[in-house]
């Protein structure tokens, strides 16, 4: 049984902010990950024949997201703006287009007015239900389904009314270099401190009684800490007993299982397709609409939202599917995925999946709700989740602490910066815990 003061469940940016902080602080810690690598949802990958460093998950930075961009210029980076042309493609027709959701003035008009949240399908059904608002209701449930990986018929209406007045969702850059070296930065700083990090570890059971907690794995091997600070996806806090992804802890904790039952946690597909060059951008015999300087595409097709890596000139298109959508295909097979990709792609740019297959160097299919460590992407917000995500946050008898993005609330919610500042904010209530 090896002895520490802190046990820290998970290496994504939550636990490892959390460690790093509490290892800083003089605590001795462990890191416990379920697999081979740090990160969680945050996954930056080479192999696969791809020409350069690739993520699998977490890509953009939203927004101001303060620790975020400190935590990179730590690191002397910054961010690299987005460029090149936005379209949208609705029954066959492509445009240009900066305003993701027309009427919006209007919409947020009425969003404004309401005096009591409701569910956002309820709101478009109720506020905007006649024929002429009908690509209205169709574009901003698209947005919360594609942008927020939400369910409409759950997605909080304040939540989206706080989202579309705010703009954030209009500044998405990338960071200089990638995300993984973010992860990789956290680390290295762990274990400078003097913390430890333990890959390919999957927690089998926690047992707890206050001041004391015993964690077994997978392989065997067992930790006792005072403390324990849980960093697993929210997917994981709703997994049924009878999962293999269920967390099991001993005693349980019944308000903490129903809070998280009753937050959203939205699932995403991305589709990574690097071609020989970058077909999309001018016209040829082999495809007829081409969408030159493309950045970002928006349609109504099966496969909705793709995104070039401008302005790197890398021939990378991204394929991005979510909310219940993906959720429908969590148990597809990745080359029918891949398949279905390809065939929404060769209608937006007026070509044939098999040319476009023809022309590709590397591909590959992300299906973060089929991940068993993760078993979603990231968190949404419906009605009342500001009283669940508080309830699934509070500590138990100064024992079990809960971090990540799932607990967070305030501006970011869903993004990289929503896990960091829940990890430092654990921390802070540790070692408060401590005085």
């Amino acid at each position: 049984m090896r002895e520490v003061d802190m046990l820290v469940i998970g290496a994504g940016a939550a636990g490892l902010l959390a460690a790093r902080t509490l290892a800083r602080a003089g605590q001795t810690v462990a890191v416990l990950e379920a697999r081979s690598r740090c990160g969680g949802r945050i996954q930056t990958f080479t192999e696969a024949g791809f020409s350069a460093p690739t993520e699998a998950g977490a890509e953009f930075l939203h927004g101001a997201v303060p620790l975020t961009r400190s935590l990179l210029a730590e690191a002397g980076r910054a961010s690299i703006p987005t460029t090149g042309t936005s379209y949208q493609v609705v029954q066959g027709e492509t445009r240009a287009s900066e305003d993701f959701i027309q009427n919006l003035p209007e919409l947020l008009e009425r969003l404004h007015a309401l005096t009591e949240d409701v569910p956002l399908a309820d709101f478009l059904n109720q506020h905007f239900s006649a024929e002429t608002y009908a690509p209205l209701r169709e574009q901003v449930t698209r947005f919360a389904e594609g942008y927020d990986a939400a369910d409409a018929h759950r997605a909080s209406s304040f939540a989206l009314r706080d989202e579309l007045g705010g703009g954030g969702f209009d500044d998405s850059p990338h960071p200089e270099g990638t995300y993984g070296e973010l992860i990789d930065q956290l680390a290295t700083q762990l274990q400078q401190a003097g913390g430890q990090l333990h890959l390919n570890t999957p927690v089998q059971e926690i047992r707890w009684q206050p001041g004391q907690v015993a964690v077994q794995t997978a392989d065997g091997r067992g930790f006792r800490a005072r403390q324990i600070v849980l960093t697993v996806p929210l997917g994981i806090w709703q997994a049924a007993a009878d999962s293999a992804s269920h967390l099991r802890i001993t005693p349980d904790l019944p308000e903490h299982r129903a809070a998280a039952a009753q937050l959203g946690f939205g699932a995403v597909i991305k589709v990574l397709l690097e071609f020989k060059s970058t077909i999309w951008q001018q016209s040829s015999a082999d495809l007829t609409q081409p969408k030159p300087d493309l950045s970002f595409l928006f349609s109504d097709a099966p496969f909705p939202t793709w995104w070039s890596q401008l302005p790197d000139a890398r021939p990378l298109l991204t394929g991005w599917l979510a909310g219940p959508a993906a959720t429908r295909h969590q148990h597809t097979p990745d080359e029918e995925i891949l398949t279905q990709a390809l065939a929404s792609l060769a209608g937006l740019l007026g070509s044939s999946a098999a040319y476009l297959r023809s022309q590709l160097g590397a591909h590959r299919v992300v299906n973060w709700a089929a991940d068993p460590y993760a078993l979603g992407a990231y968190a949404y917000t419906p009605v009342g989740a500001a009283t669940n995500r508080a309830t699934l946050a509070t500590p138990v008898a100064q024992t079990l602490f809960v971090a990540g993005e799932g607990v967070y609330d305030g501006p970011y919610i869903g993004t990289v910066e929503a896990a960091l500042v829940s990890g430092a904010d654990v921390a802070q209530r540790v070692l408060e815990s401590l005085k």
